[in-house]
């Protein structure tokens, strides 16, 4: 079967989630699907909230819009909603699996051998939102490649 939805999942859903819910939506554009596509965080921190700048920018220059998203927390429906769930890092996926049995996916398992997709404050400036960007992005069309073909 093939999947209809996927939910990208990080800590307060103003960096990577963000950005990968943004560059998922261009790959399924680039690919003429039509699926659901959202993100959230594991935490209530920021709900409500816009991307960080940083996020915005980078996803800008690679020709995302990200700016009109807002942070929301994850929730038990999100389990029925969502075909896939894919977590950011370690930590995202332990916190997500003690709400579900559900089967939770490492994006860095799509592209960067089981890596952590790790929070750009982590690295200084701007460097590390590009780093994270393309991590993403990579990680991102492989996850298309054989969730989608």
């Amino acid at each position: 079967m093939v999947p209809r939805s996927i939910l990208f999942v990080c800590l307060g859903n103003i960096c990577r989630s963000p950005l990968a819910e943004g560059i998922a939506k261009k790959e399924a554009q680039n690919r003429g699907l039509d699926i659901s596509i959202d993100s959230c965080g594991t935490s209530h921190y920021h709900v409500g909230e816009a991307p960080c700048m940083n996020s915005i920018k980078i996803a800008a220059q690679n020709g995302v819009d990200i700016s009109s998203h807002r942070a929301r927390q994850l929730c038990k429906e999100d389990f029925v909603t969502f075909d896939i769930i894919v977590g950011m890092d370690q930590n995202n996926i332990e916190t997500i699996q003690q709400m579900t049995q559900k089967k939770i996916y490492k994006l860095g398992d799509f592209g960067f051998k089981g890596a952590c997709v790790p929070d750009p404050y982590y690295f200084s400036g701007f460097e590390g939102f590009k780093k994270v960007y393309s991590m993403i992005e990579s990680c991102v069309r492989g996850l298309f490649d054989v969730k989608f073909t």
